[in-house]
């Protein structure tokens, strides 16, 4: 597995979750120049782009999460990670990192409670 990810959870509506995605097997240098993102896909919806972060250092969000979340990484660790706050429920999906090319983590379902 390229791609673990982790962090996922119950919460209720204005609680947070820090979602982690860790690229173990991805050699150093490979994981610094890539793009890394994360994903959601709820019930019954297609799944869309939350954030980016570029091998640049730029990040984008999708107008729904801006001012709520943060996606950062630590490319020492090798590790992309999604600060979530101020949750709603709204955001209930399975959350997925991608690298933008051709590894998807497993997903990790994140639920808010209203």
């Amino acid at each position: 597995v390229q791609l673990q990810a982790s962090g996922g959870g119950l919460v209720q509506a204005g609680g947070s979750l820090r979602l982690s995605c860790k690229a173990s097997r991805m050699i150093l240098s490979v994981f610094w120049s890539k793009n890394m993102a994360w994903y959601r896909r709820a019930p019954g919806k297609e799944r869309e782009l939350v954030a980016l972060s570029t091998s640049t250092g730029t990040t984008r969000y999708t107008d729904s999460v801006k001012g709520r979340f943060t996606i950062s990484r630590d490319n020492s660790k090798k590790t992309v990670y999604l600060q979530m706050n101020n949750l709603k429920p709204e955001d209930t999906a399975v959350y997925y990192c991608h690298d933008e090319e051709d590894y998807w983590g497993q997903g990790t379902q994140v639920t808010v409670s209203s």
